[in-house]
């Protein structure tokens, strides 16, 4: 390079970064054909880390604090190019800052529904949404894995990425809480720690550290919604498997009436499920009137009811309506078993 070259080449002689944007994550010093003079100042401010990268090889990385750039504080650069220990002239590498604080208030939830298995109810889709919080704790795995060698990059960028790892791991997290689906609500603490350690190594390997992760509502389907209004309903009259399906037919009762009323529905249809609400009314009422007797000590025994004769009409419809419950999932294969099993020799 002759001497007029060299008078007019630009040196770099403070390298820092005021970081006036917020949502950037890496920025790459400007270089342009400039190079960094021997012994320049490098400012790495709290809550910064900068890195030194030679040719495509991270070198050097620096916490927060002041360095002059030497042979000492550069100590991988000095190696990859193969300098001396006489080194004084200028040299080029490309510094990257990047921004280490909390990175507080991002957002998370499903688009849409997610299928985890639950132990009351099986598979069940839920839709749930919530708030993390992350930083950079390792920049030159960051710069390797992600943002490379771009001018910057910023929380935008890696938004999308970073919620597609926390709705991965919603399955994982409720298999690990071993919580029930309808204790999610009053759990959600315990739900987001674990979503939080099930989510964590996928973001550890990024670069990051996954700091905190909240659960602000976690919800079901429509329709399983309802069988759980209706199981609240029937709480009222109590825990019992029968009296549930007690309750569903005394509900279909005035489904029934409406369709008589408007016309719609056959007559024979209407019959078989009249039937079956019927059966199921007059066993409920048998219920009742035992648990009454069974309340007051001195009233005389109640007379036993005789048990209604079921025709193969009602039969079958009551089969189809505890083929719905098992569907649902309200009643087991165990208990669907025995009740078909009791009704069928009804039917012989």
């Amino acid at each position: 390079m002759g001497l007029m070259d060299f008078i007019k080449k630009q040196f770099i002689d403070i390298l820092q970064w005021t970081e006036d944007d917020e949502t950037t994550l890496a920025w790459r010093f400007p270089m342009a054909e400039m190079e960094i003079q021997y012994g320049a100042s490098l400012t790495v401010r709290e809550s910064q880390m900068a890195v030194f990268v030679n040719e495509g090889k991270v070198a050097d990385v620096f916490g927060p604090g002041m360095y002059k750039l030497s042979t000492q504080t550069l100590p991988v650069l000095t190696y990859l190019k193969n300098w001396d220990k006489l080194f004084e002239s200028p040299f080029k590498s490309d510094v990257y800052f990047f921004s280490t604080r909390q990175r507080i208030d991002r957002r998370w939830g499903t688009t849409q529904p997610v299928t985890i298995r639950d132990k009351d109810f099986g598979a069940v889709r839920v839709r749930a949404f919530g708030n993390y919080a992350y930083r950079i704790t390792d920049p030159k795995l960051f710069h390797t894995e992600i943002s490379g060698t771009r001018e910057r990059y910023s929380v935008e960028d890696l938004d999308g990425q970073l919620r597609g790892l926390m709705l991965q791991h919603i399955s994982d997290a409720v298999a690990q809480s071993g919580i029930p689906f309808l204790d999610l609500a009053a759990n959600q603490i315990e739900f987001a720690k674990a979503l939080m350690e099930a989510t964590a190594p996928s973001f550890t390997a990024l670069g990051l550290k996954l700091e905190s992760v909240t659960l602000q509502n976690v919800s079901l389907p429509e329709e399983l919604q309802k069988i759980l209004d209706q199981k609240i309903g029937m709480g009222m009259i109590g825990q019992n498997m029968g009296q549930f399906m007690q309750y569903q037919a005394a509900q279909s009762l005035p489904k029934m009436a409406e369709g008589n009323a408007s016309g719609g529905g056959s007559v024979a249809g209407d019959a078989m499920g009249l039937g079956a609400g019927l059966a199921m009314g007059q066993v409920l009422a048998q219920q009742l009137s035992q648990g009454l007797a069974g309340a007051g000590a001195s009233a005389a025994p109640a007379p036993a009811a005789s048990a209604p004769v079921q025709s193969a009409e009602e039969i079958m419809a009551l089969l189809e309506k505890l083929g719905d419950l098992k569907a649902k999932g309200i009643l087991t294969d165990e208990e669907f078993a025995a009740k078909k099993a009791e009704l069928l020799k009804k039917l012989g």
